[in-house]
């Protein structure tokens, strides 16, 4: 019989159930923090973990989702341009506050809020991705066609 999920893995599980993805969480005896561990923990490649990021808009104060490849580094610049100001990096408390969950485990769906979501286009290239749910041990897998109805998000170059 399968463990119970944790509970922040379970309430993501709720959320892709309630939004009607059929996507399976499983928790894992390794950390899936960053995307290099996940890619080993999972075994596959590190460009096709989506990371989570969450950044702050400066004028706004208001969160800002980017769900990027594993390997690919943000371009913040970029990011604010289409974010419509300048961006910062956000804060531990304020990616809880704003997501419900800790850094190293933000899913890309299943916030206390909605957030103004970009995905990387780069995620197009694979046939499936895997990506964070709730905690660093729990992930799902999707495929890129998953993500923007699942975020809501902009596809857009971001690095």
């Amino acid at each position: 019989m399968a463990k119970e999920l944790s509970s922040s893995a379970k309430k993501v599980q709720n959320a892709l159930e309630v939004r009607g993805f059929a996507c399976q969480i499983v928790e894992l005896p390794d950390s899936t923090r960053t995307a290099k561990e996940a890619a080993q923990a999972i075994g596959c490649r590190v460009e096709q973990i989506v990371k989570s990021l969450i950044f702050k808009g400066q004028q706004s104060g208001k969160p800002i989702l980017v769900v990027a490849s594993g390997t690919n580094r943000v371009n913040e610049k970029r990011l604010g341009e289409l974010a419509g100001e300048p961006i910062e990096k956000a804060s531990a408390d304020f990616v809880r506050q704003h997501t419900g969950f800790a850094i190293g485990g933000v899913p890309p769906t299943g916030h206390l809020e909605p957030i103004e979501t970009f995905i990387d286009e780069d995620l197009f290239q694979y046939e499936e991705i895997w990506a964070a749910a709730g905690t660093p041990f729990a992930v799902f897998r999707l495929t890129p066609a998953d993500l923007q109805p699942m975020t809501g998000g902009e596809v857009v170059t971001i690095k």
